[in-house]
């Protein structure tokens, strides 16, 4: 009986640890697409926590050059090496907005391989001053002014483009 307990323990530990990465509901998923600097953007999750808007975005590193100075950075700042820091693949943020959807503060940001293992992370909660929310004024055109319309339930990430007519034929 002891042995069949364990056995249960190392394979549900196994299971934990082999699925790293959080898995999200693909109905909610949008791809936002390219930004001004090359970066591939996908919105993965959104919704409110209690009266608190909120939306996951994810970064892919399509531009060398920016994910060169990220793993700079992760290695200078944070002391990764560079063999963890050199398998960055993408980073997901996290965002939160009044109310109103008239501003933002960042609530983590968290940098992955590509099989989906933190390499490092920073969440805004407060608890110390380097931790604080800073809430800013949302851009539209920027990657959490498209999301915010999907946190406050304003847009559907599922929704489809209307149908197109078939052209009408002239006789």
């Amino acid at each position: 009986m002891k042995k069949a307990v364990l056995f249960v323990l190392l394979l549900a530990a196994a299971v934990g640890i082999a699925v790293p990465a959080q898995a999200w509901d693909p109905a909610k998923q949008k791809n936002f697409g390219q930004d001004h600097i090359k970066m591939q953007w996908y919105l993965l999750d959104y919704g409110k926590e209690g009266d608190v808007p909120f939306a996951v975005t994810r970064k892919y590193y399509t531009n060398n050059s920016v994910k060169q100075q990220t793993i700079d950075l992760l290695m200078s700042k944070y002391s990764i090496s560079p063999e963890v820091a050199g398998a960055l693949y993408f980073t997901e943020y996290r965002y939160e907005y009044t109310p109103d959807g008239k501003k933002f503060a960042v609530t983590y940001l968290k940098h992955y391989d590509m099989l989906g293992n933190e390499i490092y992370g920073t969440v805004y909660d407060g608890s110390s001053e380097a931790t604080q929310k800073a809430f800013l004024a949302v851009d539209p055109k920027s990657v959490p002014g498209k999301a915010v319309g999907y946190a406050l339930g304003k847009a559907n990430a599922a929704a489809k483009a209307p149908a197109r007519k078939a052209p009408v034929k002239k006789k």
